[in-house]
């Protein structure tokens, strides 16, 4: 045993993986993503009304999305794992069973959603960025969920927020020995999450061109997905990097093109200032101002 990670270790507790209401188990898995999506749409209507978007429209999208979500969610898992079900296809259909891809899902919810907004003449970017503050919020919300189920455990380590395998079960497979500690990626994917709604809240501050936020979002939250993807346990492809990481990367390069192409146009945009004037224009002017 290393008793580093014994001592060095801060977070130990057993998991609540069930909530029992007479003939109903409820996780609090789920009740963590409930929540994050009620808390992310809260906050995300007036920002989408400030840019001229309805509750009705808003809604419409959103209901949309997220059955995008819950589709992408699974199917992106279910690609990722395809080596899982090759000998139980049905397991495909068990989604009671666990095994979803957030980024999956957020593919998804533009996917399906997006139809909607053509529908209701509401432009992708506009909507976005009204929701993608929400978003971030709604994901740190969610990941309480994942932390009181001790979901998303990953590789064992000395860190000191490691968190110390118990003797019962827990919402993932904990692969160190009893008393010893693995990364809690829930935990990182949460204090990431919260710094990027941080950073979208202080830069909607002022007004910012169209999809600039939704674009910040991409490559912040994207960062936080491929860094934490090293800690993770899952499958690699025999890349070295796992599908989160390798969607994470992709997302990241094509946000920051798109920021760069944007500040590009504004430069272009912008007034050029205007030349000096040369000693006889001074002079000439100086004269015209004594006669009047």
């Amino acid at each position: 045993m290393h008793t580093g990670s014994v001592v060095l270790a801060g977070i130990s507790y057993d998991p609540l993986l069930r909530i029992n209401l007479g003939p109903l188990e409820l996780s609090p898995h789920g009740i963590g993503i409930a929540v994050g999506v009620l808390i992310g749409a809260r906050l995300a209507l007036p920002a989408a009304e400030r840019r001229g978007i309805s509750a009705e429209q808003f809604y419409d999208v959103l209901t949309w999305a997220l059955f995008g979500a819950l589709l992408g969610a699974r199917v992106a898992y279910v690609v990722n794992h395809l080596g899982d079900y090759l000998d139980d296809p049905l397991g495909i259909v068990r989604v009671w069973e666990g095994g979803f891809s957030l980024l999956g899902g957020l593919a998804g919810a533009i996917a399906v959603g997006y139809p909607r907004l053509r529908r209701e003449a509401t432009p992708l970017w506009r909507y976005l960025d009204a929701v993608v503050p929400g978003m971030a919020l709604g994901i740190a919300v969610g990941r309480i969920g994942d932390l009181v189920i001790a979901d998303h455990l990953g590789k064992p380590t000395d860190f000191v927020l490691g968190y110390v395998c118990p003797e019962v079960d827990t919402g993932s497979p904990c692969l160190a020995p009893v008393g010893e500690a693995v990364h809690q990626t829930a935990l990182y994917d949460m204090v990431g999450a919260a710094a990027v709604f941080a950073l979208l809240v202080w830069l909607a501050r002022r007004p910012r061109p169209e999809a600039f936020l939704t674009l910040v979002f991409a490559v912040g939250y994207g960062a936080v997905r491929f860094v934490e993807g090293f800690f993770r346990v899952d499958v690699t492809h025999g890349t070295g990097l796992n599908g989160s990481q390798w969607t994470a990367l992709v997302v990241m390069a094509a946000a920051t093109v798109g920021l760069l192409r944007m500040r590009g146009a504004q430069g272009e945009d912008a007034p050029a200032p205007a030349a000096p004037p040369d000693d006889g224009e001074e002079a000439a002017a100086a004269a015209r101002r004594s006669s009047e």
